[in-house]
């Protein structure tokens, strides 16, 4: 059996053996604990708490579900195994798709991959307060092989010194290894730390896997450089203060985006900084605008600094215990600090979840790409001058349903398909109307409740 097959298998098996281990002793550690539609996590985190129970975006932001600090809707699912030993509550999150994608297009690529990635996380009380201990890993460096996976228009990453043109970089093993610790002033107010060798400082909305408006989808975002790239960024600190309906916080964070090793964890100096701004009037709405200097993001560019914006929304209704719709509306603006062209990218995209086993999604984005796509591959030439080279528009519509009696395990076969348009630049080396077809193959652990 091939390599990249046996870790495709590897990521399968790793999934139903985590599932298996701490479903052991589910029932008899949540027995007496009901579990509401929602956040999961409100009963088991409240019988811990010893000072003030929190309630709002406090409780939310406490809970930890999605990555780095950044906050969705309080009412969004998190699906996940839990059980507790001693004072300390486990969890694990999981999601992971065995992929085939075929694209049209002489840019266009066909590939056989997985997608993935794993999150243990701990939390106890710990003085005034909560201590949570998160990892997050991914097997992508084995099972997307050749350093990406085929995605048209993509851009913005760099393997052994050439440009990644029109695919998706696998993530790093280690996706994320963090302290949290949230200090509880009151009912509503919250501060907030966290240190992360590698983590998600607060810049951008909840990225693009962990997302519930995105769960379904396996392939990455075309605005993925302009929104939430940064979620796997080395030597992260941040500071946060929750208060009512608003967070306020800060992070340093090392700027450099991973290279292609991506089974390193790979550290430096704190060199660059971003403030977030979070709001959630209402449980089942979220918001955030971000700022960030970046240094040397681009290892092509090293003597470029960055500015990045973005802005997001987030709106969850839960229908009942086994339907739900999540949405997010996302924009993200990149620039070269002291001039350069900006790039930026919109995003609509959701998924609803009804009938327990069914899910419909939709994915649609308008970017802006520069002239470093045209020449695909290769090495840029020397004076090279970015600029720009058209707007991409993408629109994904898919459909998965759960299959099998695996338990704690819900599995699904799915497919998506993408259409494309192009602006008068682009056309002439993608043609007039690219597609992308993905069918996929998906494993999500679940506990009772999800």
């Amino acid at each position: 059996m091939k390599p990249y097959r046996m870790a495709m298998l590897a990521t399968a098996v790793m999934i139903a053996a985590t599932a298996k281990g701490a479903c052991a002793q589910q029932s008899d550690a949540m027995s007496g604990m009901s579990m509401p539609p929602g956040m999961k996590m409100d009963m088991p985190m409240n019988g811990m708490q010893m000072g003030p129970k929190l309630t709002g975006l406090a409780k939310t932001v406490e809970a930890h579900t999605s990555s780095g600090t950044s906050a969705e809707p309080g009412s969004t699912p998190a699906p996940m195994l839990m059980t507790m030993r001693g004072n300390w509550m486990l969890m694990f999150h999981a999601n992971a798709f065995v992929a085939d994608t075929q694209q049209t297009s002489v840019r266009g690529g066909d590939k056989l991959f997985s997608t993935n990635w794993f999150m243990p996380m701990a939390q106890r009380q710990w003085g005034p307060g909560q201590l949570t201990l998160r990892g997050m890993f991914s097997l992508e460096p084995a099972t997307v092989t050749d350093r990406q996976y085929p995605l048209l228009f993509q851009q913005g990453e760099t393997a052994y010194g050439k440009p990644i043109a029109d695919g998706q970089h696998p993530h790093d093993f280690v996706m994320e290894f963090a302290a949290l610790y949230d200090w509880r002033l009151n009912e509503k107010t919250l501060l907030s730390f966290y240190v992360a060798p590698v983590g998600d400082p607060a810049l951008g909305p909840t990225a693009y896997p962990h997302r519930a408006s995105a769960f379904e989808n396996p392939v990455g975002t075309l605005g993925h450089h302009q929104e939430d790239s940064t979620h796997i960024s080395d030597d992260v600190m941040t500071a946060g203060l929750t208060h009512g309906w608003a967070r306020l916080e800060a992070s340093g964070f090392h700027g450099r985006e991973p290279n292609e090793h991506r089974w390193q964890v790979q550290q430096g100096a704190i060199d660059s900084w971003s403030m977030r701004l979070t709001i959630a009037p209402a449980d089942d709405w979220s918001g955030q605008f971000s700022y960030g200097r970046l240094h040397s993001p681009e290892q092509l560019s090293p003597t470029e600094d960055q500015k990045r914006m973005t802005a997001s929304v987030m709106w969850n209704k839960p229908f009942s215990r086994t339907s739900n719709l999540a949405s997010t509306v996302a924009w993200g603006r990149t620039q070269t600090v002291g001039g350069g062209y900006p790039e930026n990218s919109y995003l609509l995209e959701s998924t609803l979840r009804f009938r327990d086993r069914n899910y419909a999604f939709t994915r649609m984005e308008d970017v802006d790409r520069t002239n470093e796509l045209l020449l695909g591959e290769n090495p840029l030439p020397a004076n090279f001058v970015e600029g720009p080279a058209g707007r991409v528009q993408a629109y994904t519509f898919g459909y998965d349903r759960d299959i099998g009696n695996l338990p704690h395990m819900r599995t699904a076969l799915g497919a998506q398909v993408t259409a494309y348009t192009v602006g008068s630049r682009l056309e002439p080396v993608y043609g007039s109307d690219p597609m992308g077809v993905v069918v996929f193959l998906r494993l999500r652990p679940f506990g009772k409740s999800n």
